[in-house]
C-alpha cells in the first residue's frame, strides 16, 4: 500500500510532523453502492491507472471533463475500503465523468496511454501490488471495441519495447473511495507533489513521450511552437510584451487588454504560440488581469518558485517560449481551487471563428454551439 511507502519518504525528509498533523481517520464508504449514473448527455469512463491520487489529478487538467472520482472495483464483495480493497481482489481506479461533445473516449485512451506504464504487470511505479496495475473497464461494446483498438494501435507504434499488459475488463460497479482521497492533490498539496515526485511517475512519462508528457501534444496540423530569437523578439513585441514576457514584469492591473475579455476563444503565448488556456475557464477575479481555474494544456505551463517579494510565489512561464505568463495561487472558484493570473501582454487571443484559418482547429470541438462564457 502507498501509505508505507508516502510514510517512509516523510521520515527520510524529516516530515513526519507534518504528515501526522493530517492524517485524519478515514471514513468507511457509506452504502457501498455502485456510483449513479451521470446526468443524460454526459459519459463516464473507468480506469485504473495505479495510485488513484495521480490519476484523478491527470484527468481533472483535461478539457472536457467534468468530474473524475477515485474508489474501487473490479473485486469481490461489496463495501471495500482502503484498508482491504486490496484483498477483495480491488483496484484503485477513477470515474472520468466527460462530456462527449467535447472530449471522446479515444481521446481519453490516448491521455490514459501517455500517463501509466502500460508494461508493469505487478503495479504501477512506487506502488506494487495487483492492486495498483493498470485495468481499462469498458462500460458497452462500444468502449470495449476503443479500448481493444486503442491498445492494439499502441502495440504497433512500438513505443515500449515490452509487451502491453494493460487488462481490459467489463465493468461491475465502482465504490467511492473515502472523503479523504478525494481531490488529494488538492487537500494535500505538499504531501501529494512530494509523494508524486518520488514514485517516479512524471520521470517515467518524461523518458517516453518526452514533450507530449501530461497530455501536451500539439494539436494535429499546428505549427512547431519555438522561441524566436532576441533581436527579433525586441522588433515583434511592444515595450510591454518585451518587458513582461522576458523581465519577468508585470503590467498595470485594469489596464491591459484582456482582463476583461469576454468572447470565446483560446489564448495563446505571444512569443511561441503554444496554446495555453481557454475561455471557458477564464472568470472575473476582481484583481484587473485575466484569471484562469486551469490550462488548456497543462504540458504547455512550467512552474517555478518565485522568492523576489520576499514570500514564496509559484510563476508560471511557456514550456517552448519560455515566456514569464504570471503566477498560479491557491485561491482560485471550484473545481480547481486555482487561480492563474497571467499578463495580457505575455498572450495573444484567437476568436472562436478564426481558429481554424489561424492553425488551432482542433480545439473548436471544446465549444458548444450556446456556450455561455464564465464571467
Amino acid at each position: 500500500m502507498k501509505t508505507v511507502f508516502m510514510l517512509v519518504l516523510m521520515l527520510a525528509a524529516g516530515l513526519v510532523a507534518v504528515g501526522l498533523a493530517d492524517n485524519k481517520p478515514q471514513e468507511k464508504p457509506g452504502k457501498g453502492a455502485a456510483m449513479p449514473e451521470p446526468q443524460k448527455n454526459l459519459r463516464t469512463a473507468t480506469l485504473a491507472g495505479g495510485c488513484f491520487w495521480c490519476v484523478e489529478a491527470d484527468f481533472e487538467k483535461l478539457p472536457g471533463v467534468m468530474e473524475v472520482i477515485s474508489g474501487y472495483t473490479g473485486g469481490r464483495g461489496d463495501n471495500p475500503y482502503y484498508e482491504n480493497y486490496g484483498s477483495k481482489g480491488h483496484v484503485e481506479a477513477v470515474q472520468v465523468v466527460y462530456d462527449p461533445a467535447k472530449v471522446s473516449y479515444k481521446d481519453l485512451l490516448d491521455y490514459f496511454w501517455r500517463h501509466v506504464d502500460p508494461t508493469d504487470p505487478g503495479g504501477q511505479f512506487a506502488d506494487r501490488g495487483a492492486e495498483y496495475r493498470s485495468v481499462i473497464f469498458y462500460h458497452d461494446a462500444e468502449q470495449q471495441r476503443w479500448a481493444e483498438e486503442s491498445r492494439q494501435a499502441l502495440e504497433k507504434s512500438k513505443r515500449f519495447a515490452k509487451p502491453i499488459v494493460t487488462e481490459i475488463l467489463p465493468f461491475t460497479k465502482f465504490y467511492r473511495a473515502e472523503d479523504y482521497h478525494q481531490d488529494y492533490y488538492q487537500t494535500h498539496a505538499v504531501k501529494y507533489k512530494y509523494y508524486r515526485w518520488n514514485s517516479g511517475r512524471d520521470q517515467f512519462i518524461q523518458k517516453v513521450w518526452g514533450e507530449a508528457k501530461a497530455g501536451a501534444a500539439a494539436p494535429p496540423g499546428d505549427p512547431k511552437f519555438t522561441r524566436p530569437g532576441d533581436e527579433e523578439l525586441r522588433r515583434k513585441l511592444t515595450p510591454m510584451q518585451y518587458q513582461v514576457t522576458q523581465k519577468e514584469g508585470t503590467e498595470p492591473a485594469f489596464k491591459n487588454e484582456y482582463w476583461d475579455n469576454k468572447k470565446p476563444g483560446i489564448y495563446v503565448d505571444i512569443v511561441s504560440g503554444e496554446p495555453l488556456f481557454i475561455s471557458t475557464d477564464k472568470y472575473d477575479s476582481g484583481t484587473g488581469w485575466p484569471s484562469f481555474t486551469k490550462p488548456l494544456e497543462p504540458g504547455n505551463l512550467v512552474e517555478r518558485d518565485d522568492r523576489k517579494l520576499f514570500s514564496k510565489r509559484t510563476e508560471v512561464r511557456s514550456k517552448q517560449g519560455d515566456s514569464h505568463l504570471g503566477h498560479v495561487f491557491p485561491d482560485g472558484p471550484a473545481p480547481t481551487g486555482l487561480r492563474y493570473c497571467m499578463n495580457s501582454a505575455a498572450l495573444r487571443f484567437i476568436p472562436r471563428e478564426d481558429l481554424e484559418k489561424a492553425g488551432y482547429g482542433t480545439y473548436l470541438r471544446l465549444f458548444g454551439p450556446e456556450q455561455n462564457q464564465k464571467k
